[in-house]
């Protein structure tokens, strides 16, 4: 590993994703059920096989009627019939007759319009009195509008959410081309660090990096495979790293990436060549280490303080995972927000804030603008980050400022 390198968030981002090839896309058949692919990403669009409705049905319990029938409402029907939803019943309709239907069931050829069932006289065997009259087409649902067969419902890059599974179904999918979720393993380092609940000594503080990276990792849709805690000694800190990279995709660690002669993380990543160390024109988190290490993963280490990991996490590790699997967005989307309070920015370097929203969507900081890298009670409440770009050195009250939101 080269000395430190001193790099942008862009240029450092760009770096990290040039190392990147996306898994091979993996064939799921549908008939074993849809829950083992929620949060994968499509590796290939999904076209409907058929149309969407497949056939005319009702979007009404009520009469399948002729409309012209309607004409001078209130009238009198003669039931002839009912058709459930599930049926593939036809009933014939001359002039003059109805049959009861039910929501979804299919629309009767001869039938063009539902009657709802509160415009009339109630379900009767016999006798439908209907109150109103009626225009064709009229609550029912036609075959294909909302679908034609072979209409795109799904793209590649997309992730597999609740909403995307259903239309994928509904659509006549019998199989999905995915991308599988990467295995990461996080392993936190740092000699002041105390499992919580242990008694803590002078100069020790408890360890809570493992529950944020794994937190983080849960809610990208990724479940840490390995979490392990390591001692600040290097041959040890090299043996872990090196079993890990050896059986996972990503590794992301925190602690011991700056220049000082405890960092044990950055001194055992400079055996690996195509691992850099840089120093991000950025607060917080400016020291990182990351690339491909010589076993197979990519190293991610991040700096121990909590809201320096949070960030480096969100702009490197997490763009980096999902590049893996193939998504189409690599980054939250970036939306603008107006300042509540002001706020001090350094000139030289893009400043992360984590921020809080208020009910019109402004944000003010959710820690001291000085304070950021370690603040972890006050990160405990942020939704999002301002993200404040090199040159501003000062932002005021009611500026316009870009943020992503990180919580609903």
């Amino acid at each position: 590993m080269a000395a430190s390198i001193l790099r942008s968030y862009e240029e450092q981002r760009d770096w990290i994703l040039s190392a990147i090839t996306a898994f091979e896309p993996e064939a799921h058949d549908l008939a074993g059920g849809f829950a083992h692919l929620h949060g994968l990403y499509l590796a290939q669009d999904v076209h409907t096989a058929h149309p969407l409705p497949l056939w005319a049905n009702s979007a009404m319990d009520g009469y399948a009627v002729r409309s012209l029938d309607t004409l001078g409402a209130p009238v009198e029907l003669e039931v002839v019939g009912v058709v459930p939803a599930g049926s593939s019943e036809d009933p014939r309709l001359l002039p003059g007759q109805t049959v009861r239907i039910m929501t979804g069931a299919p629309l009767p050829t001869d039938a063009d319009a539902v009657v709802k069932v509160e415009d009339t006289n109630g379900f009767d065997a016999h006798r439908a009195r209907i109150n109103v009259e009626i225009s064709a087409g009229k609550n029912v649902r036609m075959r294909g509008e909302d679908r034609d067969a072979g209409a795109l419902v799904a793209r590649a890059g997309e992730q597999l959410t609740a909403a995307r599974l259903s239309a994928a179904a509904a659509a006549g999918a019998v199989r999905l081309s995915v991308r599988r979720s990467p295995k990461v393993a996080v392993l936190v380092t740092g000699a002041e660090l105390k499992a919580p609940g242990q008694d803590l000594g002078r100069g020790q503080i408890p360890e809570s990096n493992s529950l944020l990276i794994s937190g983080l990792l849960v809610e990208s849709g990724i479940t840490a495979a390995t979490v392990k805690h390591c001692v600040d000694e290097p041959e040890t800190v090299r043996q872990v790293l090196a079993e890990l990279a050896s059986t996972h995709d990503a590794v992301i660690s925190t602690g011991g990436v700056g220049p000082g002669e405890y960092d044990v993380m950055r001194q055992v990543l400079a055996d690996e060549p195509g691992v850099q160390s840089v120093r991000v024109r950025l607060r917080p988190g400016a020291p990182q280490c990351a690339g491909r290490m010589q076993a197979g993963a990519m190293i991610f280490a991040l700096p121990g303080n909590p809201v320096s990991a949070a960030v480096g996490f969100e702009l490197f590790a997490r763009p980096a995972l999902r590049a893996m699997q193939g998504a189409a967005e690599l980054a939250r989307p970036a939306l603008r927000s107006q300042a509540v309070l002001g706020w001090k920015s350094p000139a030289d370097r893009l400043q992360v804030l984590p921020v809080v929203f208020d009910e019109n969507f402004g944000c003010a900081p959710a820690v001291k603008a000085s304070q950021i890298s370690h603040s972890v009670g006050g990160f405990g409440s942020a939704q999002g980050y301002a993200l404040i770009p090199q040159g501003i050195e000062r932002v005021e009250p009611g500026d316009s400022v870009e943020v992503i939101r990180l919580q609903p």
